[in-house]
This record gives structure tokens, C-alpha cells and sequence, in this order.
């Protein structure tokens, strides 16, 4: 039987199980202990549903994502809208050293990739399907580098691929959250919280009183970021790069704010976008989760199974000693040790679903939320892009 959902339905199984997902947060207390985002637990759980669904031929189910793009692009663009010049001033050295951090990642899961893959006898190129093009790319960079390395005689890669990005995905999302909790615990890094910068918190519109009446301006203002973000995307495009959907919102968001904050035009309704973005978070998640065939992984050899168990226990290494001792080992570097987990094996909203469990348990990290996005969307795709373009030419 083939269940076929459309745009509507699919966004309302996305709440029903987020709603499931914060109930059972809250009623199972491992759950909320290790700070597991709630879209990731209710869609996982429907998820598994619809792979048991299809194993036994029971029923195939088939969704209609036009409203998860629409929901991940509405998140970014408010996202965009944090990116103020006096923030940015703030994290210059840290963001150059985290950019270096991510680099370096990316060229590690290669190598692992690359390396264990000739040690199992296999062509390095399907070694290549579970490193980095999967981990840091995630689904989008899958299904563009997938056809790439079938036209290099890997049969199968599209679907390597994606089923290693969604092994990712839901790991990505399920570390992250442990590993930023137990770096805090362990190290008593509550006391290393800082609010000098207070005014620049990226959660600094919880000093604003939010008013009913704006979140209709909250909703114009994103609006208008997301169409005159269409204009730099196409501009964007005529570079011969590929990004992301979002980056154009995302610098018409930013541009926006900047401009209106120096020139006093209009208000910038922070308190009510940040509201607005973080429910469009949950539902592009949710989504996100639900429409993950499972069934997939299955597919996989024991060999790539050893590959992708590889990767997890990089991205643990990586993030949780090299990572965390670089940046500064404080509170705002457990923090980047939990949202690196997201993007590194999984994507930026994952990045930003995991330091969002954690800060909403804890604090919140100004630098934490203003370096993943920039780095996880601006230019971790483009450096991952240009390594992988490396390591194929060199193999």
C-alpha cells in the first residue's frame, strides 16, 4: 500500500511528532539528560515506523518536502538577521581559528575515509562516499558529488551516499548534545560563562518585550529578506559556485539589520524573528527526520558499515579533545564541541538543534551562535566543495 502525503499532511505529521518528541523528552529522563533535540526523537521513532512499514511491504510512504526547504530557508534568513557588525567585530580571531578547525576536519575524514578503505580492499573512491561529501555535506553535497563518482565507474554512490548522510544526520544529532553536556559537567565550565558581552548576546532579545502586534512585522521583515535573497543567490550563482538555497536570505537578512540598525530607518523586530526562527527550525527538522529512509543504511556492506562507525569516532576524537582544548576550553568551546557534531556529520540546522539543547538547559554562548552558522553555512560547504574536487582528481 503506498501512502502518499502531500505538502500539508507532511507538515503536520513534522508537529505531531515534535509534539511526541518534547513528551517523551520530558517524561523519559535519559532524554533530557543528554540534551536529544525533540524533533530528533519523535521523528526518529517515526521513522523507524515507516522503515518497518516498508521492510515487511506493508505500506510505502511517500512525502511532499516543498515546506521543509521553506522552513530551513525562513530559519537561516532569521539567522541572518543576528549577524550585526558589532558581533562580528567580536569574533575575528576565533573565527579564523574555528575555520581553520573545520579545514582540517574535513581533510581528516577523507583521509580516514581514503586510508581505511584501502586497508579493506576497496576502491578509494567508495571510501570517498562516507567522508566528507556525506559528514560535512551532508544530503545536498551527497546528491551532487553521488552522480560524480558514478561517472567514475562507482556503482552505487548516489545511494552511498545518501544513506551514509543520513547515518549522519542522526548521529550528529544524538553526540552533539552528550559531548557539550558532559565537557561542561566534567569541567564545571558554568563557572567560565561570560556576560560582558551581554549586549551582544545572539539571545539578547529576551530583553525585549515581545508585543503580539509585531510578530506580523517580524514575519513581513523575513519575508522581505527571503525575496530580495532570491536577487543574491542569482548573482551568486552566475560565479560557477554552488550554495546553499539560504545564503542569499541569509547576507539580505544580515544587510537588512545593519543597515537599519546605523541608519534607524525602522526597528528590527529581533525578539519576535528569533521566536519565529526557532519554530522553523523545529518543523524543518521534524520533516527532516520523518522522510529518512531508514532502509537505506541497511543496504550497506559490513565494510561501510566500519567506514561510518570510523567517521563517528573521528568527529568524538576531534571535537572532544582537539577542538575543545583549542578553543579556548571553557563553556563557549563545549558549546562549539556539541554544534560541530551537528554539521560535521550531519547539517547546520542539526549544528544549531544541538547547541539549542544544551544553552536552553544551561546558557546561552554568543560565540557559539555566531561562529557554526557562519562557518557551517557560509563557508564550510564551498572549502568542502573545493577538498573533495581535490581528493577525486587525486585519486
Amino acid at each position: 500500500m503506498k501512502i502518499q502525503l502531500d505538502m500539508y499532511q507532511t507538515l503536520a505529521i513534522a508537529v505531531l511528532v515534535l509534539l511526541l518528541g518534547r513528551y517523551l523528552k520530558k517524561k523519559i529522563y535519559v532524554l533530557e539528560k543528554f540534551c536529544i533535540p525533540a524533533p530528533v526523537i519523535g521523528g526518529l521513532l517515526f521513522a523507524i515506523m515507516t522503515c518497518i512499514c516498508y521492510v515487511t511491504s506493508l505500506a510505502e510512504f511517500s512525502f511532499d518536502d516543498t515546506l521543509r526547504e521553506v522552513c530551513m530557508v525562513f530559519f537561516f534568513t532569521s539567522v541572518g538577521f543576528q549577524a550585526n557588525l558589532k558581533v562580528l567585530k567580536t569574533g575575528g580571531k576565533s573565527l579564523i581559528i574555528f575555520l581553520g578547525l573545520v579545514i582540517s576536519l574535513i581533510l581528516l575524514q577523507n583521509f580516514t575515509a581514503v586510508g581505511l578503505a584501502k586497508l579493506l580492499g576497496l576502491n578509494p573512491l567508495i571510501g570517498m562516499c562516507t567522508g566528507s561529501i556525506p559528514m560535512v555535506g551532508g544530503h545536498g553535497t551527497a546528491g551532487a558529488f553521488g552522480p560524480v563518482l558514478e561517472d567514475l565507474n562507482i556503482s552505487g554512490a548516489t545511494t552511498i551516499c545518501t544513506a551514509a548522510a543520513t547515518f549522519g544526520l542522526i548521529f550528529g544529532s544524538l553526540i552533539g548534545g552528550p559531548l557539550g553536556k558532559r565537557l561542561i559537567e566534567k569541567h564545571n565550565l558554568m563557572k567560565t560563562v561570560s556576560n560582558e558581552d551581554d549586549s551582544l548576546l545572539v539571545e539578547d532579545e529576551k530583553k525585549h518585550e515581545r508585543h503580539t502586534n509585531m510578530y506580523a512585522e517580524a514575519v513581513f521583515q523575513l519575508i522581505l529578506a527571503i525575496g530580495l535573497g532570491t536577487i543574491f543567490s542569482m548573482l551568486l550563482t552566475k560565479t560557477g559556485m554552488t550554495f546553499p538555497i539560504y545564503i542569499g536570505a541569509m547576507l539580505a537578512a544580515a544587510l537588512m539589520r545593519n543597515i537599519c540598525e546605523y541608519t534607524k530607518i525602522t526597528t528590527i523586530h529581533m525578539g519576535e524573528i528569533n521566536d519565529l526562527g526557532g519554530i522553523c527550525l523545529s518543523l524543518f527538522l521534524g520533516m527532516a527526520m520523518i522522510t529518512l529512509k531508514l532502509w537505506e543504511l541497511a543496504s550497506l556492506a559490513m565494510p561501510l558499515v566500519i567506514l561510518l562507525t570510523a567517521q563517528v569516532i573521528l568527529i568524538i576524537i576531534f571535537t572532544y579533545i582537539i577542538e575543545y582544548n583549542i578553543m579556548g576550553r571553557d563553556y563557549d568551546a563545549a558549546i562549539l564541541v556539541a554544534g560541530t557534531c551537528g554539521f560535521g556529520m550531519g547539517a547546520t540546522p542539526n549544528a544549531m538543534a544541538n547547541m539549542q539543547a544544551v544553552c536552553d538547559r544551561y546558557a546561552p554562548s554568543v560565540k557559539a551562535y555566531l561562529l557554526i552558522p557562519l562557518v557551517g553555512s557560509l563557508f564550510a560547504d564551498f572549502l568542502n566543495s573545493l577538498a573533495i574536487t581535490f581528493f577525486i582528481n587525486l585519486l
